[in-house]
C-alpha cells in the first residue's frame, strides 16, 4: 500500500524539479497564440459535431482539430514530456499514466450504466456515440487517438504553460471544459471537467504532456470500445 501511495503522489502531487523559465516578451507570445488557438480550435470542434455521423467529412473535419492545437502548440514555444520521481530516479511516465486511463475509463464505464436510465443524459451521449456506431472503425480509431494527443499537446502543453504560476490546473480545467461548450454537448462538458482535472495534476507533477497524453488516449479507447454497447443511439 505504501509503494501505491508513493506512487500516486509522485504522478499527481509531488512535482519534479525543472526548469522551464521564459522571459517576459516570450510568455506573452505564447499567451497571444495560445488565445487565438483556442478560439479557432473551439469553433472547429463545435462545428465537427454538427456533422451527421458516418459523414467522411467528420474524419477530415475531426484531423482539422487536431492540427489546429498542435500547430498553434508548436507556434506558442517550448514544449516539454516531463518526468516523475520513481525508486530516486526521475523516469519519463509509461505505465502509470495507462493505468490511470483504465481507472478513469472505468469509472466513466461505470456511469454509463447509470446514464443509460436516464434519457436525456442518454440522448447527449448517443449524439457522440453514433460517430462510432456509424462510421467506419479504423479511420475513428485513428481520429480519436490524434485528437487526444493533440489535445494534451495545446491544453495540458501550450496552454498550461500560458497560465504562469496561479492556479494553472483549475484554469487549465475550466478553460477545456469551456472550449467543449461549442459542442453544445453537456456529456461532453462533463467528460472534459473530470478529465482535465486528472490531467492537469498529472501535467502539474511532471512538468510535462507526456503523461497526460497518455492516459487520455487510454481513456479514448476505452469510451470508444466500451461505451457504444451500453449507450442507445441519440435517435
Amino acid at each position: 500500500m505504501r509503494a501505491l501511495r508513493d506512487l500516486a503522489r509522485a504522478a499527481f502531487v509531488d512535482r519534479v524539479p525543472r526548469e522551464h523559465e521564459e522571459t517576459a516578451a516570450l510568455f506573452r507570445r505564447r499567451r497571444i497564440v495560445v488565445a487565438v488557438t483556442l478560439a479557432a480550435g473551439a469553433i472547429l470542434l463545435g462545428w465537427s459535431l454538427t456533422i451527421a455521423p458516418g459523414d467522411p467529412l467528420f474524419y477530415a473535419m475531426t484531423l482539422a482539430v487536431a492540427a489546429t492545437w498542435v500547430a498553434g502548440s508548436l507556434l506558442s514555444g517550448r514544449l516539454h514530456l516531463g518526468r516523475i520521481l520513481y525508486r530516486d530516479k526521475l523516469r519519463r511516465p509509461i505505465l502509470t499514466p495507462i493505468a490511470t486511463g483504465l481507472i478513469v475509463g472505468g469509472v466513466f464505464v461505470l456511469g454509463a450504466l447509470i446514464v443509460q436510465h436516464i434519457p436525456p443524459l442518454r440522448a447527449y451521449a448517443g449524439e457522440v456515440l453514433d460517430h462510432a456506431r456509424y462510421g467506419s472503425i479504423v479511420p475513428i480509431t485513428v481520429v480519436t487517438l490524434l485528437n487526444g494527443l493533440a489535445e494534451e499537446v495545446f491544453f495540458r502543453g501550450a496552454l498550461f504553460a500560458a497560465i504562469g504560476r496561479s492556479h494553472p490546473v483549475l484554469i487549465s480545467t475550466v478553460v477545456y471544459a469551456l472550449a467543449t461548450i461549442a459542442t453544445a454537448n453537456p456529456m461532453l462538458v462533463f467528460a472534459a471537467a473530470v478529465l482535465g482535472a486528472v490531467l492537469g495534476l498529472q501535467r502539474r507533477a511532471s512538468g510535462g504532456i507526456l503523461a497526460p497524453m497518455l492516459t487520455h488516449v487510454t481513456w479514448s479507447m476505452v469510451m470508444l470500445f466500451a461505451l457504444p454497447p451500453l449507450i442507445g443511439t441519440a435517435a
